[in-house]
């Protein structure tokens, strides 16, 4: 009789703990349904304004809401956007724009800021990742103070820079646009290497010493442990840096704007400035064409995040420990 009513007091507490752990997961899951709630609400009107863009550059007039189902919707903006016909004159659509080497320019850009960011992110992180220097701990707090300076703080300074040290080339039209670019990718993609070294540093830090170590004693040398035994292991996390280096290049304004459209009189653009050259002659502009611009130039950032999303978020969980 005892150990019957032993097994049935067990029996009791699992049957309770089964319930009280149903019960808190219907918990959680109610407040993870209400967060979903509480946060697609609260990005309901930017989901319209991007969807209003899109409808837009499909239709041949702005649609704004109620106007939607009364426009009509054709391919007609985007072939004039190709075609650079951009802007109205005496009736007609003329040609403004070579729209070809406009988003070459940005690719450009963006891929350069790639580029440097990665590279020097993947070295520095590994440096500060396995070798022990003197002032390293403070080298590391001084890089991610840098990181808390916005980059329009800094643009004065750095257009002095951009302006002393381009006096040389100022005779050659070509060289003042080859080193516009490389100025502009440059000084860009610096304000992404704080965080991007900390992000790498992380991911090498995940790495058990051991693994290199085992390489070094089979006889690799340090570079080649580096490159075939650490580099493959951190893939996610270079991924990852590139997609958010690639997005600071191609959705830059400011430093674009003031060093390559300003730097070259407006001989090079992006389709930052050329939407900018646009809006700011609203009254010239056919604005679904516009709105076919901005269209193109959103699609990059939003095909990276939906389809990189489990990879960005490895890379803030795994690439952000001290």
């Amino acid at each position: 009789m005892a150990r019957l009513a032993l097994r049935r007091a067990r029996a009791e507490a699992r049957a309770a703990e089964r319930v009280m752990g149903d019960v808190e997961t219907l918990r959680s899951a109610r407040r993870a349904y209400l967060l979903a709630a509480v946060l697609g609400a609260a990005s309901l009107p930017m989901v319209l304004l991007y969807l209003l863009l899109v409808l837009s550059s499909f239709a041949d007039t702005i649609v704004t809401g109620p106007d939607i189902l009364e426009a009509r919707y054709s391919l007609d903006n985007w072939l004039m956007f190709f075609r650079g016909e951009v802007a109205p004159a005496a009736g007609r659509l003329y040609t403004t724009a070579d729209i070809l080497a406009t988003i070459a320019n940005t690719a450009i850009v963006a891929l350069g800021v790639t580029a440097v960011v990665v590279f020097t992110s993947v070295l520095a992180g590994y440096a500060f990742s396995r070798m022990r220097f003197r002032w390293r701990r403070g080298l590391m707090t001084f890089i991610i103070l840098l990181h808390a300076f916005p980059g329009v703080a800094l643009i004065i300074a750095v257009y002095a820079m951009y302006v002393w040290s381009s006096m040389p080339l100022a005779r050659s039209e070509g060289a003042m646009v080859a080193y516009a670019f490389a100025f502009t990718v440059l000084a860009r993609a610096s304000l992404e290497l704080p965080m991007s070294i900390w992000l790498m540093k992380g991911f090498f830090d995940r790495i058990p010493w051991e693994v290199e170590w085992s390489a070094l004693i089979d006889g690799a040398s340090r570079l080649r442990a580096w490159w075939q035994i650490v580099l493959p292991q951190v893939k996610p996390g270079i991924a990852a840096l590139a997609i958010f280096a690639f997005l600071a290049g191609w959705e830059d304004l400011i430093y674009v704007h003031v060093f390559l459209y300003i730097g070259t009189a407006g001989k090079v653009k992006t389709l930052a400035t050329l939407i900018e050259e646009l809006t700011a002659n609203i009254e010239t502009s056919y604005l679904p064409v516009v709105a076919a611009a901005g269209t193109l130039y959103l699609l990059p950032t939003i095909l990276f995040f939906v389809l990189t999303q489990k990879l960005l978020l490895e890379a803030y969980s795994g690439g952000l420990k001290a």
